[in-house]
C-alpha cells in the first residue's frame, strides 16, 4: 500500500516536488486531514491556521512550477515550538501567566524554515516555560502520546514529539536545555539531534540550550539541518560557519566498524534504570559490536550533586522570574512550577554560586569520561512515558529533575546528542536509545545513528488516529 502524502519524507516530498508529480497543496491538504484527525486525542498544536497554511502552499507550488524553489525544503510542511519565535505571533511559552504580545520578527529557526521555502503548518505546546519533562501546561491543552493516550509525549517539546510520532507532516522543531528534544524523542519513537551548542542558532541564547530537529527518520533530520545549521549574529554562542557535507549522513553500517563506543547504563543520580529500559540499550549495544565497534561499559560521571545544584540554580531563575510577576499574573502558573521556584527563595548567594558551579563541574565530568571513546551510547531516559497528566516521573517538585541524569550532562558539555528509537515495552511504549559524540561532531552523530537505524530490528507501525485505529481493529 503506498504512502499517505502526510507520511512521507522531506527528501521524497522535494524530489517529487521537483518532478512534478506531487504539488505542495496537496501535501497541504493531505496533512490538515491527518491533523483533523488526529488532533482532538493528542493536542500537540497552537495556533493551527488551515488557510495561511494553503496560501504557503500554493506560493510554493508557483515557486516550483517556475522551476524556483526558495530552498532545500520548499513545501515541506514543518511545526515550530511554541517558544521559537514567528513574527506576528504571540509566544505563551507554555504559560496562562504570559501577557500575549505579536512577535517582531522570527527567531533564527523560524527565519531559516521561511528562508528554505517551508510551510509553516502550526506551533507546538509545551509546559510552563519548558520547565517540564511532560505537556501539562496552564497555557495549552494536556498533550498526550500517540502511542497511548493515557502517556505523556515527554517535554518540554511535547507537541513537537507528538506531532511527530501522529505524523504531521516529516519536519519539526524543538528545543532542549536538559533534554527537552531526546526525552520526548524517546517517549514517542521518533528521532531527534540536539546539536552542539551554537551549531544551529536560537534566540534567545542560554547556556546549553539549543534548537533541533525532531523527525521520524535520520535523513530527514539530516536534510532539516543543512537548513536549520546557518549562521545567525542573535546568537551570542553561534559556531563559526562552517561547510558540513549533511547529505553525506548516510554511510551504512560499515561506518560503525572499529569505532570505540562507551556503554553507560548508570546515570550515576535520579532515577533507577528500568528493566525494560536498560535490556533493550544493551541490545543496541550488541548490534554496535557485531558491526565491528568495540563497546566498553562505562563509569558513571555525574552525580546527584551535580543534578541538585543545576536544580537549585534554575529553581532560583525561575523564582526571581515569576517575582517580577503580579500575584494574580503569578496564580496562573501551574501549581508545581511555582512550588518548585518559591522553594528557592530563601537560597544565599553563597548558596546560587554553589549550585551554578555544578554546571562546569558537570562540563568537565562530562567532556573528561567521553575522551576514551568516539561514541557514547545510553538510556535517553530510565524510565518509560509516565502518566500524561503528571507534571515529572516523581510527581514531586522537590525531586523534578530525577529522570535527566542522562541528557543534561550533554547539553552542559556543548555536545552533541541524538534519540533513536532501540525498542518497546512489554506495554508497547517507545524506549529511546542516546547516542552523543565529541563536541562538534554532529555529523558523525548522524552517521552513526543512521548505522543503527539500518540494524535495529523492524520498527512497529506508527500509531493512527483513535477512529481508524478502531477501524482496524474492526
Amino acid at each position: 500500500m503506498p504512502q499517505a502524502l502526510h507520511e512521507l519524507a522531506a527528501p521524497v516530498l522535494v524530489d517529487l516536488y521537483r518532478r512534478r508529480e506531487v504539488s505542495p497543496v496537496e501535501v497541504a491538504h493531505s496533512v490538515l486531514g491527518h491533523v483533523e484527525r488526529w488532533e482532538h486525542a493528542i493536542q500537540a498544536l497552537y495556533l493551527l491556521r488551515p488557510e495561511q497554511v494553503m496560501e504557503q502552499a500554493r506560493a510554493s507550488e508557483a515557486r516550483w512550477r517556475k522551476g524556483q524553489p526558495l530552498g532545500l525544503i520548499d513545501g515541506v510542511p514543518v511545526t515550530i515550538k511554541d517558544n521559537i519565535a514567528t513574527r506576528g505571533d504571540p509566544m505563551p511559552l507554555g504559560t496562562a501567566a504570559t501577557e500575549l504580545v505579536a512577535a517582531g520578527s522570527d527567531a533564527p529557526p523560524a527565519a531559516r524554515v521561511r528562508e528554505h521555502g517551508g510551510v509553516i503548518l502550526a506551533k507546538t505546546t509545551m509546559p510552563d516555560y519548558g520547565m517540564l519533562s511532560s505537556g501539562l501546561s496552564s497555557f495549552h491543552k494536556l498533550a498526550r502520546n500517540p502511542w497511548d493516550l493515557g502517556k505523556t509525549p515527554g517535554g518540554s517539546s511535547a507537541g513537537a514529539g507528538a506531532a511527530a510520532a501522529a505524523g504531521y507532516g516529516p519536519l519539526h522543531i524543538g528545543t532542549d536545555i536538559g533534554g527537552s528534544l531526546r526525552l520526548p524523542a524517546g517517549w514517542c519513537g521518533i528521532f531527534t539531534l540536539k546539536p552542539s551548542l551554537g551549531r544551529v542558532p536560537i534566540d534567545p541564547p542560554y547556556i546549553g540550550r539549543a534548537a533541533g530537529p525532531m523527525t521520524r527518520t535520520v535523513a530527514d533530520a539530516a536534510l532539516f539541518m543543512d537548513v536549520l545549521a546557518r549562521p545567525d549574529d542573535r546568537d551570542s554562542m553561534n559556531l563559526p560557519p562552517q561547510e558540513i557535507p549533511w547529505a553525506r549522513f548516510d554511510t551504512g553500517t560499515d561506518r560503525l566498524h572499529g569505532l570505540r563506543i562507551g556503554l553507560l547504563l548508570e546515570a550515576g543520580c535520579g532515577l533507577a534504570v528500568e528493566p525494560e529500559v536498560r535490556a533493550a540499550v544493551e541490545r543496541a549495544a550488541l548490534l554496535f559490536e557485531r558491526a565491528g565497534a568495540v563497546v566498553a561499559p562505562m563509569k558513571p560521571f555525574m552525580t546527584q550533586g551535580m543534578l541538585d545544584g543545576m536544580d537549585w540554580f534554575w529553581r532560583m531563575r525561575s523564582h526571581v522570574d515569576m517575582r517580577q510577576l503580579a500575584p494574580d499574573v503569578k496564580a496562573r502558573v501551574l501549581p508545581y512550577i511555582r512550588q518548585w521556584a518559591d522553594s528557592a527563595a530563601g537560597l544565599t548567594g553563597e548558596a546560587v554560586f554553589r549550585a551554578f558551579h555544578q554546571f562546569h563541574l558537570t562540563r568537565v565530568a562530562a567532556v573528561n569520561a567521553c575522551r576514551p571513546f568516539d561514541y557514547v551510547l545510553s538510556p535517553v531516559s530510565p524510565v518509560a512515558a509516565f502518566a500524561a497528566e503528571l507534571p515529572s516521573p516523581t510527581n514531586d517538585p522537590m525531586r523534578p529533575l530525577e529522570h535527566i541524569g542522562f541528557t543534561v550532562p550533554f547539553n552542559m558539555s556543548e555536545q552533541p546528542a541524538a534519540s533513536i528509537n532501540c525498542g518497546y515495552t512489554a506495554a508497547g511504549l517507545p524506549i529511546g536509545l542516546q547516542i552523543a559524540g565529541k563536541r562538534f561532531d554532529d555529523l558523525g552523530v548522524l552517521q552513526v545513528a543512521r548505522a543503527f537505524e539500518l540494524l535495529r530490528e523492524p520498527q512497529r507501525p506508527w500509531p493512527q488516529p483513535p477512529s481508524e485505529a478502531l477501524h482496524h481493529v474492526d
